[in-house]
């Protein structure tokens, strides 16, 4: 099955509106380089396209009805969209799920040192990184302080062109024989991964010398914190720091068909998901656009997939309704269609030996679905049901959505998967689909701007259709 780049295929209309799908997603890209900025960025895009919050529904008594639109977000990492359907919700519901955390550096509870008149934020690498991968690029903080009077400061240092930026050191190449001759894995361990942040010591007539003489750099970086941020060295104790590339998401390539930024895994399906969730009219089917935390990890935790934070919305939203049961509950929840939204790994022609052409994503051909995910014998996989990928296929055909399959590389070179095989406890229909990525899981990762907007377009008529 030969199939056709779709850049051939677009009008000057398609094209007008993948440019401008393109802008849009650029802004949310750069609006969003944490999960907490996904869904604060996503909220406000509800709210301007008329959903409500679910909790101020339940708290007034309201009862909802087809055609209302909420949502509900959680501990400011998950959001859930709701567009009710005419028919009840035990019959199901169309969901596109997608997760809004990439990997990153993140600040350890007690980060700030000082050595040789330097200043370091000592960090944790979260999600799967090549570490090497990590210095001498210009990097950026971003995240929440909580105070113990119950405040919160909201951090973002990097991002404006007045703004300082921090970095990873690294060793220079000639003093770097010995390093050389490491493999990648441990070139630059996970421990050397420190933040530069100063070396101006503070200057201060009124300290004795013995102070003058101890961390004084240290001193210095805490008066700056405590005179822009009111934050004292132990609120690190109770922050969310992470530190994320400080570059713009661009257009890419002399022809501007790709996109470059920063956690595209899983932004693309995330932002892809949530255009098509607006998109969308009153259906049959309630529709709903589920944006998840902790997938790099594993999908644990409160704000993951595994929480039973889906599970309870839903619950609610059925006694909103008039419908709540625990018997309704489960019968909703196994009757359920979903696209699992995560991206595929592109096919690269100058690593070929690790992907098997004909079962490849590339560039260029649209919407990727992987029937079966997980590593090596499938293994950690989500299989879907032969059937449901026929449904889905005449849906993609007849509103003209341009689709690919794909594994991701060879089959006993590795893997992966996203929070499909989570949803499919609950018996429903679900399979893995996304966006084809070069770099992933690299600070600067890049996709076409035509698989993005095949993305958007096939996540609409999956809601309309499926």
């Amino acid at each position: 099955m030969k199939q056709e780049n779709v850049w051939k295929s677009y009008s000057p209309e398609q094209l007008k509106e993948l440019e401008e799908l393109s802008v849009r997603y650029r802004a949310f890209l750069d609006a969003g380089k944490t999960e907490r900025e996904c869904v604060k960025e996503t909220l406000r895009i509800a709210k301007e396209n008329g959903y409500e919050d679910l909790n101020e529904v339940i708290k007034s008594g309201k009862k909802l009805a087809a055609g209302d639109k909420v949502y509900a977000s959680f501990m400011g990492k998950a959001i859930a969209l709701f567009h009710i359907g005419r028919n009840p919700l035990k019959e199901g519901m169309r969901i596109l799920g997608a997760h809004i955390d990439s990997p990153r550096l993140d600040l350890k509870q007690k980060p700030l040192y000082e050595d040789t008149e330097l200043v370091y934020l000592d960090t944790h690498y979260y999600g799967g990184v090549k570490k090497y991968q990590w210095v001498t690029v210009p990097l950026a903080i971003h995240g929440i302080v909580a105070k113990k009077d119950g405040t919160t400061v909201d951090i973002c240092i990097g991002e404006k062109d007045s703004d300082p930026v921090v970095f990873v050191s690294d060793l220079l190449i000639h003093l770097a024989g010995d390093q050389l001759e490491k493999k990648a894995r441990v070139v630059i361990e996970g421990e050397d991964l420190d933040i530069l942040i100063g070396s101006r010591p503070l200057v201060s007539e009124e300290e004795d010398a013995e102070k003058k003489e101890k961390d004084a750099v240290k001193a210095n970086i805490l008066a700056i914190l405590k005179e822009q941020y009111d934050i004292e060295e132990d609120d690190f104790l109770s922050a969310e720091l992470e530190i994320v590339p400080a570059a713009k998401a661009r257009d890419c390539g002399l022809d501007r068909s790709m996109i470059m930024a920063y956690g595209q895994d899983d932004r693309v399906c995330a932002y892809t998901s949530l255009e098509a969730q607006l998109a969308v009219d009153t259906q049959d089917y309630t529709c709903c656009c589920l944006l998840v935390d902790k997938e790099e990890i594993g999908s644990v935790g409160a704000t993951g997939m595994q929480s039973r934070f889906f599970e309870n919305t839903v619950a609610e939203l059925m006694n909103c309704l008039g419908e709540y049961s625990e018997l309704e509950l489960r019968r909703c929840l196994s009757r359920c269609r979903m696209l699992s939204s995560d991206v595929s790994a592109a096919y690269d022609p100058l690593y070929a030996s690790f992907f098997e052409k004909k079962n490849s994503a590339y560039f260029g051909k649209g919407l990727v679905f992987n029937k079966y995910t997980g590593a090596r014998g499938k293994s950690g996989s989500n299989d879907a049901n032969a059937e449901y990928f026929a449904a889905i296929r005449a849906l993609l055909e007849k509103h003209e959505v341009a689709f690919q399959t794909a594994e991701l590389g060879k089959v006993d070179v590795g893997g992966g998967g996203t929070i499909a095989y989570i949803s499919a406890l609950y018996g429903m229909e679900v399979i893995d689909s996304g966006v084809a990525v070069l770099n992933m899981h690299a600070p600067m990762e890049v996709t076409s701007k035509a698989d993005v907007y095949e993305a958007k377009k096939g996540y609409l008529a999956f809601l309309v259709e499926a």
